[in-house]
């Protein structure tokens, strides 16, 4: 049932509002730059992500999202390089010198890397405080799921070994969150200094349908700078960045659907070719169905908010189930849907005019699901015990949570009954390490183009110490995984 309920819960729902809000984007795209409404960007979009998928499957979408990475890495750094280079802008020194006498709303100052607790709180709630204190364990979030999720899954199940996959995500990991930031943040600081109000691209653009207009429409704004040969490469790598995300989703979402779904409970017998003319099928409708939504949306921001709300509470859960033997399928179904069913009353409530402060339905969501998954926990079903024993023979959980399912397995040494590959502190020390080693890396990178010369060099230490120890903890606990396995 749970496979069944997430099928249509995730490659359904949730991903028709994820494929929306990168089509939204590409609309704003499109309009600032060759005056398109929105049903010819997704007329152009849509032909040529559909007919990719349906016929490359998830081996055309890994090649060619390795090809995009690097085309559209190329076109970013020669937007930031020219925007950068403007004369309002004037280098790198001019960037760094205007915005730290431009102060912007309530005073704040652009290049700081944390945001100000005294004259700015709601915005260091929002984008400080909550994140690093409940969102990264509390709400699940596609792309970047507590205790994993089916994106990555799907690429790492797809790679030849398990050292293969690891190293994978490892490199994932730099290359979202180190290389890619920059060149994207450097053109929004440039936004700011030529278009410093909504009402000047508006000037700028007069042909631009009004209700794009928002603080999302900078960033195509600029590209307006480019010159002719880098005006192309960009138009290519817009179009690759699209590619990549919506294939990703038509493809993951249509494979949820037919093997989660159409497979287990409406045609169990069929041939294969059957399933893949299905498939395609569903490829189509879902870009269908997200194309739709596109025209209810006026922002990214929209959409964000609504799966950040819908998906709060079941981060817990995904990370305990690794934890804990009595987290089983009932607590996955019961956690969505309550975190669904009160995200729901919060937006009749808003819409009505019953409004709470900014995070007050986040944390409320949080709790109320939780309440419900883990009483779900104690009072459901409880899943056979042979099945738990060979789920924990062939994937090894570790912790206190699975004492009891080890003794009945049999894996244990004489300690406590703990399995012996487990050592949760060198676990924890390499998630901190991890952690510390993508941040440092990006902060690191943010100060040396600052000219914040003396702290990127204590960043650049701190980054080659973390590196240093995370690659030392992944080597022990894969040596200690070998033996146990031996």
């Amino acid at each position: 049932m749970v496979r069944g309920f997430r099928a249509v819960y995730l490659g359904l729902l949730f991903n028709c509002m994820i494929m929306a809000t990168v089509n939204l984007a590409a609309c704003k795209i499109a309009g600032v730059l060759f005056g398109f409404e929105r049903w010819q960007t997704l007329a152009f979009v849509g032909a040529l992500n559909v007919v990719f998928a349906t016929h490359s499957g998830l081996w055309g979408v890994l090649v060619i999202d390795m090809i995009q990475f690097f085309i559209k890495m190329t076109a970013v750094i020669a937007a930031a390089y020219f925007a950068v280079q403007l004369p309002q802008v004037g280098g790198l020194s001019g960037l760094v010198a205007k915005l730290s006498t431009t102060p912007g709303p309530g005073g704040i100052n652009y290049l700081n890397i944390l945001p100000s607790f005294t004259n700015n709180w709601d915005i260091a709630v929002a984008v400080f405080v909550m994140p690093i204190a409940v969102q990264w364990w509390a709400v699940w979030y596609p792309g970047a799921e507590p205790g994993g999720g089916s994106y990555i899954a799907q690429r790492m199940l797809a790679s030849k070994s398990e050292r293969d996959a690891l190293g994978a995500v490892l490199f994932f990991n730099v290359a979202h969150y180190v290389l890619r930031p920059w060149p994207w943040i450097l053109v929004a600081l440039a936004s700011i200094i030529v278009y410093p109000n909504l009402s000047d691209i508006q000037t700028a653009f007069p042909h631009l349908d009004p209700s794009l207009i928002g603080h999302d429409i900078a960033y195509p704004a600029m590209l307006k700078f480019l010159p002719v040969g880098f005006i192309g490469l960009m138009v290519g790598g817009l179009i690759a960045a699209n590619s990549s995300t919506i294939l990703t989703h038509l493809n993951w979402g249509a494979s949820y659907l037919v093997h989660d779904f159409y497979r287990r409970f409406i045609r169990k017998d069929a041939s294969e070719r059957h399933y893949v003319m299905v498939g395609r099928l569903v490829t189509v409708g879902l870009f269908i169905c997200s194309s739709s939504l596109v025209f209810v949306l006026d922002s990214a921001k929209d959409a964000f908010d609504v799966i950040l709300q819908i998906g709060a509470g079941t981060g817990l859960l995904y990370l305990v189930r690794w934890f804990w033997w009595r987290v089983n399928a009932w607590c996955e179904v019961v956690a969505m849907g309550s975190s669904f069913l009160i995200s729901m009353v919060f937006l009749v409530l808003a819409k009505n005019g019953v409004h709470f402060s900014t995070h007050a339905p986040l944390l409320m969501t949080i709790a109320f699901t939780t309440v419900c998954w883990v009483a779900t926990a104690y009072l459901g079903p409880v899943t056979d015990r042979k099945v738990l024993i060979a789920f924990y023979k062939k994937a090894r959980p570790f912790g206190p949570g699975w004492t009891a399912i080890r003794k009945n397995a049999g894996l244990v040494d004489g300690w406590g009954g703990r399995a012996e590959g487990d050592n949760i502190p060198l676990a924890l020390l390499g998630w901190v390490a991890g952690c510390t080693m993508i941040w440092s890396a990006l902060f690191t990178v943010g100060n040396f183009l600052y000219g914040r010369t003396s702290m990127a060099v204590v960043l650049l230490a701190t980054f080659v110490v973390s590196g240093t120890a995370l690659t030392y903890v992944v080597q022990r606990l894969w040596a200690g995984s070998k033996a146990e396995a031996a």
